[in-house]
């Protein structure tokens, strides 16, 4: 089958990679055109483990290709993806469909016959019914079926997401179009991969409730971690003994400092705003939004008094800023408000990330950004861990101590066990258990 691809972020580079790796002939389309010269050098606009590898021997083969001429894109496809951005609109919660309608409207213009249009985008319930009007309006002549496919990739394992993942979702309003998207995913179909076909509106919603459910299950972990820290519990066991029920489920569960990222925040808002359009307010998501931005700074005072109440003039190693591990996105990160609150105290940062330092040294003036983690730990009067990547889970704990003027480590992803900790002689401070020295 023949796919079209408009855009080239996260989700659009990704999917065109993994169709294409299915045997499908796909073009990826962006109007940056910078963007599609570097992906014809091989480089990435982004980094998720593997991708560059799955494009190159896509393309390779001739089965991947990038331009920025959507017209030409489209000659004989049988399905056109919409996966441009939908942020949420500055000073409001709302998602922004402009780039999704600007795409629709292309579409129309560039079809030739009956297409299968394709929202891959996470937009909010009724935006396939807007897509098909101004398809109807921008192009009467031609025939199109409207789809809904939102996606469910986790940044830093999205290619197996993609290949081997819990569902595929399509909203679908013909029997052709279904046949279309159950041909497009026929290598997961032939390994019984669940496929659940409904409204275009009922697709949009799962997408948003997926995603706002995973959320309020870290928020909740997160709430029961201050309740251990106060009464002398450890959150790990918690969090083991009401997971071993089957309906709770063992994922989701390990506490931190708070959820980031380019997802959870923007889709909770776009859904609160969605719920308040039709006069609902959906106050249980409401409260945990606000728990989880309640967070980032009382993680700030959790360093802050770990260091002895006071950081003026004091240096603190800091060690990972992206909001998750395996990605390079600061979108969201809890760093972006606990390190410059920490700054405000009075801290000097020296920080360090395996990827995410390019993009954050242009969000976070002021920073000293080191080579690796011992780098930011010369001199320092105590380190953080914000980002759980693998090359913080095993520190040389004795040369941690060596470099640190006070043997501190303030661990807000909980990555080391207390009795480590108590062994190597360390102060130990994490979330939900009990501080160590």
């Amino acid at each position: 089958m023949k796919v079209a691809m408009i855009g080239t972020g996260y989700v659009g580079l990704v999917s065109g990679a993994c169709f294409s790796e299915f045997g499908h002939d796909v073009i990826c389309v962006d109007k940056d055109a910078g963007k599609i010269e570097r992906l014809l050098d091989g480089i990435m606009p982004i980094f998720e483990p593997g991708l560059d590898n799955l494009v190159a021997r896509n393309v390779e083969a001739g089965r991947l290709r990038f331009t920025t001429d959507l017209a030409s894109a489209m000659a004989d496809v049988d399905a056109v993806f919409i996966a441009v951005g939908t942020p949420s609109r500055r000073g409001a919660g709302d998602a922004d469909l402009s780039y999704v309608y600007g795409a629709a409207e292309e579409v129309a213009r560039a079809a030739t016959g009956y297409t299968v249009v394709v929202t891959k985008s996470t937009v909010p319930v009724g935006t396939g019914a807007e897509v098909k009007r101004i398809l109807a309006k921008a192009n009467p002549a031609a025939q199109f079926d409207v789809v809904s496919n939102p996606e469910f990739l986790r940044e830093g394992a999205a290619i197996e997401d993609f290949m081997r993942p819990n569902r595929i979702v399509c909203g679908v309003e013909s029997d052709q179009a279904e046949q279309v998207m159950r041909d497009l995913y026929r290598p997961l179909f032939l390994n019984e991969t669940p496929m659940v076909f409904t409204t275009l509106e009922t697709s949009e919603l799962i997408k948003y409730a997926a995603n706002c459910f995973l959320a309020t299950k870290i928020t909740f972990i997160n709430e029961v971690a201050d309740l251990c820290e106060k009464v002398g519990a450890n959150v790990h066991d918690v969090a083991r003994g009401i997971g071993l029920d089957g309906r709770i489920g063992k994922k989701f569960r390990h506490p931190g400092p708070g959820y980031g990222g380019s997802c959870f925040p923007k889709d909770i808002r776009a859904l609160i705003a969605t719920a308040q359009e039709h006069g609902i307010a959906l106050k249980f998501i409401e409260a945990v939004e606000a728990v989880n931005e309640e967070l980032k700074p009382a993680m700030a005072r959790k360093i802050i008094g770990a260091v002895g109440g006071d950081v003026s003039g004091k240096t603190i190693a800091v060690l990972g800023v992206t909001f998750k591990p395996n990605t390079d996105d600061m979108r969201k990160s809890p760093s972006l408000d606990i390190l410059p609150a920490l700054q405000k105290a009075g801290a000097s940062l020296r920080a360090y990330d395996p990827e995410g330092m390019e993009e954050a040294a242009r969000m976070m003036p002021g920073i000293t950004w080191c080579d690796d983690a011992y780098e930011t730990m010369e001199g320092a009067d105590g380190a953080t861990i914000l980002t759980e990547w693998n090359a913080f889970r095993a520190l040389d704990l004795d040369r941690v101590k060596e470099l640190l003027s006070q043997p501190l480590l303030v661990d807000l992803r909980n990555i080391y066990s207390l009795d480590e900790m108590r062994n190597a002689g360390m102060r130990y401070v994490s979330i939900g258990r009990q501080p160590v020295g």
